[in-house]
């Protein structure tokens, strides 16, 4: 069967060709299995057509596999050589593909051009995860759904519910812009280099935030000083933030919250409800 996917022998040639060699402080792990890439477009569940993002392209084995399956795709990435040559690849596979290439920063992005995505599919670098996933939900609104593959414990926080052990941060903020389910594993042996943790898939599905009067940013700051001292009772580690413990017990109780509790057992509705009874607002 022919395929206008990556192997293991293309990825190798391909990266000889073009000088390139995978660095851990740009977080590359090239995917090369047909199989997998596959999977994760079909595990993507995009609509027919739907234009994609896609951050991190790298030798463009995803690219390839959105491509092929008929979808556009905008695709950023940060490192130049692999940037400028992406279009000659995907040229060579896909003729006649719908692909614009942005060479930037996902964490600091201009405006896109053309057609703005509606759904984030992409093998994101481990080191920057949950910041590119929170700043592209705040930054692009048209975005209304991803699949995002990431370290297997980035997954399982960003999934969590509140009461797990691993419900923190990630999972808060990741909850004010969209709901969050684990969407399967994806074995090491698929990338190169191997890398030496497991990997994750990620479902988020756009839904809008928790009424309140705060801002994001004043929820965010609440969330984070909760988890700041997560072994603290809320009353305690919110007393910074609130200018006080007994203040913090004052806007705890207004946003009916008990101030004995924990950050980790409260959901991101919850800490809107208390961002917005802060007592210096």
């Amino acid at each position: 069967m022919t395929t206008a996917l990556l192997g293991p022998a293309e990825i190798r040639a391909l990266a000889d060709r073009l000088g390139v060699r995978p660095t851990k402080t740009l977080g590359q792990n090239f995917l090369h299995d047909p199989n997998t890439i596959r999977r994760i477009v079909r595990t993507a569940d995009l609509a027919p057509g739907e234009r994609v993002l896609e951050v991190g392209p790298g030798l463009g084995s995803l690219t390839l596999g959105l491509l092929e399956a008929g979808h556009p795709v905008t695709a950023v990435e940060i490192d130049p050589v692999l940037a400028a040559a992406l279009p000659q690849t995907v040229a060579e596979r896909v003729p006649a593909a719908d692909l614009t290439v942005v060479l930037g920063d996902a964490l600091r992005l201009d405006p896109l051009p053309g057609p703005p995505p509606t759904a984030l599919v992409a093998n994101l670098p481990y080191n920057v995860a949950v910041p590119v996933v929170l700043n592209l939900l705040a930054a692009l609104p048209s975005l209304q759904r991803g699949l995002v593959m990431v370290q297997a414990e980035v997954a399982e926080r960003l999934a969590a519910p509140p009461g797990s052990k691993v419900y923190g941060v990630p999972s808060v903020k990741a909850a004010w812009h969209a709901a969050t389910t684990r969407a399967g594993a994806v074995p090491r042996m698929v990338f190169w280099p191997v890398p030496n943790v497991d990997s994750g898939l990620v479902r988020l599905v756009r839904r809008d935030p928790p009424a309140t009067t705060a801002t994001r940013d004043e929820v965010f700051a609440a969330v984070d000083a909760a988890f700041a001292q997560r072994r603290k009772t809320l009353r305690a580690a919110l007393a910074g933030w609130a200018g006080s413990a007994a203040a913090a017990e004052d806007a705890l109780r207004a946003a009916g919250i008990d101030p004995s509790a924990r950050g980790e057992t409260l959901d991101v509705t919850a800490f809107a409800r208390l961002a917005a009874h802060r007592p210096s607002r």
